[in-house]
This record gives C-alpha cells, sequence and structure tokens, in this order.
C-alpha cells in the first residue's frame, strides 16, 4: 500500500477519534494535543516506506521527530494534556459562537481542516519519496537552517516559560507585574518569535521535498502557505486578546514587528520627548 494511502487512513482515524473525544469532554484541544505527535507519524511512514534507506527521507523524519518531542515537551509543561487543559481561545470562541454554529465550527474547522492541515503540511515527505534522489549538499544545509529555528523556538519558548513563572510569583507576592507581558530577548524583535520559527520549519521542510524533486514548484508547498495562513489568523485573534487586556500592547504593536525578527522601532513617547 502507498504511504499516503496509509496516511489518509491515519487522518480519517484521527479526525474521528478528535471528533468523539471533543463531544464525550467537552473540551476542543484533542487536536492541539496530537498537533506534535501525528507530523511525527506521518513523516516516519514515508521513511519507512521507502526502507529507511534514503537518507534524505530518514534526516526528514529524524528532524520532525525533535520537533515533535520539543513541541510535547512544552505543551506537556504548560498543563495542555491535563484535565481541564483546554487552549483559552477556544474557550472565548465558544461563548461567541453558540449551538449549532459551534458544533459545525468544531467539526468543520478544529477537526477536519485542522488535521488535513496537519497531513498537509507533512506531504513534502511524499515528494521526496516520490523523488529519490542523492543526498546533497542543499539537504545539509536545509538541515542545519532547520536546526537553527528549532532552536530559535526553543528559546522562545523558554524566555517566554520564565516570564510566566516570574509573573505568577509577583502576583503571588502581592506586586503589580511590570511589564505585564514579555518584550525582551527575543521578543524584543518580534511580538511572536515562536510562531516565526514554527513556520519557518516547515517552509524548510517543503525544501527538502523541492531539492528532492529538483524543482521547487511542488503543489506540496499548500501545506506550509495554509499553516502560514491558520498562523496569520491566529496572531490577529490573540493581539486582540492581548490588546483588550493590556492597553499598554498597542505601544508593543507600534515598535515590534508581527512575527519575522527585525530590529524594534523607537518607542513613540520617546520619540516625540526628543
Amino acid at each position: 500500500m502507498s504511504p499516503v494511502i496509509v496516511c489518509l487512513w491515519i487522518l480519517a482515524a484521527v479526525c474521528v477519534v478528535t471528533w468523539v473525544l471533543s463531544l464525550l469532554t467537552k473540551e476542543y484541544s484533542w487536536v492541539d494535543r496530537i498537533w506534535s505527535i501525528i507530523p511525527v507519524v506521518y513523516v516516519w511512514v514515508y521513511a519507512i516506506a521507502a526502507g529507511l534507506t534514503d537518507p534524505r527521507l530518514d534526516v526528514m523524519a529524524a528532524l520532525v521527530t525533535l520537533w515533535g518531542a520539543r513541541l510535547t515537551f512544552n505543551f506537556a509543561r504548560k498543563g495542555g494534556y491535563a484535565a481541564g487543559g483546554e487552549d483559552y481561545r477556544w474557550a472565548l470562541l465558544r461563548s461567541r459562537i453558540a449551538g449549532w454554529k459551534w458544533f459545525l465550527f468544531n467539526l468543520l474547522f478544529i477537526v477536519i481542516y485542522q488535521n488535513v492541515l496537519i497531513f498537509l503540511f507533512t506531504l513534502p515527505a511524499w515528494t521526496a519519496y516520490e523523488h529519490p534522489s542523492p543526498f546533497t549538499v542543499l539537504d545539509v544545509v536545509a538541515a542545519v537552517v532547520f536546526l537553527v529555528f528549532l532552536i530559535g523556538e526553543s528559546v522562545a519558548d523558554q524566555q517566554q516559560w520564565d516570564f510566566h513563572a516570574w509573573k505568577a510569583a509577583e502576583v503571588a507576592a502581592g506586586r503589580q507585574p511590570n511589564p505585564r507581558f514579555l518584550q525582551s530577548g527575543l521578543f524584543r524583535f518580534s511580538r511572536h518569535p515562536n510562531f516565526f520559527f514554527e513556520q519557518a520549519q516547515w517552509w524548510v521542510f517543503f525544501f527538502f521535498g523541492a531539492i528532492a524533486a529538483r524543482s521547487v514548484l511542488q503543489w506540496t508547498v499548500l501545506g506550509a502557505l495554509l499553516l502560514t495562513v491558520l498562523f496569520i489568523g491566529s496572531t490577529i485573534f490573540t493581539e486582540s486578546i492581548t490588546r483588550s487586556r493590556y492597553p499598554e500592547y498597542a505601544e508593543y504593536q507600534a515598535t515590534t514587528s508581527a512575527v519575522v525578527p527585525w530590529l524594534p522601532k523607537r518607542r513613540r513617547l520617546a520619540a516625540t520627548a526628543r
């Protein structure tokens, strides 16, 4: 059986399981909980189908395994796998979308669309499987760049973890945290550096398939493209929540790049003073 067919069967099973669990538990983060696991399964399906003899596919599988291990660890320490560990954004959306509309949103977007998206952004492994070719210097460069982005995301997540630990300690001590949201480290150059590094890794993953096929004109770019679109929507929604909580976030938005790390602009207050 073709590995892509195997992955399609896995996709169908995961859709059913995550949908049923969401109905039984009334929690809607089940796709979030498998987000770092199922891509690893998909890529290893292609690598194993090639007999673990294709260096490119083996490297792709190893890199995605590292990606998955890191993301799973970060999600777990934030309580994502615990009962009640639902993403706060789903709860907010549920308060705005009621009844049958939420039922359809859960089925069509949270379950089906997001699971299909996971399947799509791992499809460059199928491209590599369909175009076996020698492992090249370009593959080495892609692997190194992927690891750099992986390290970048790890650093961003750790900085965020440390900040929230400090913030919780300040609140527990009866003090008002200042600042109230993270603006230092990598977050000085991007409001969402973890989002940037996450997307960048999957664009590099696409290029592995392009290297195998010796052309970037591959329809499997659709996965990385749709993932970027999803992150754009998620960023806009997340920032609307943050800005409603912290009015000073508007100043941060005005001086700091949204996603792609870049040198910050001068703060408007400082510029006015001059």
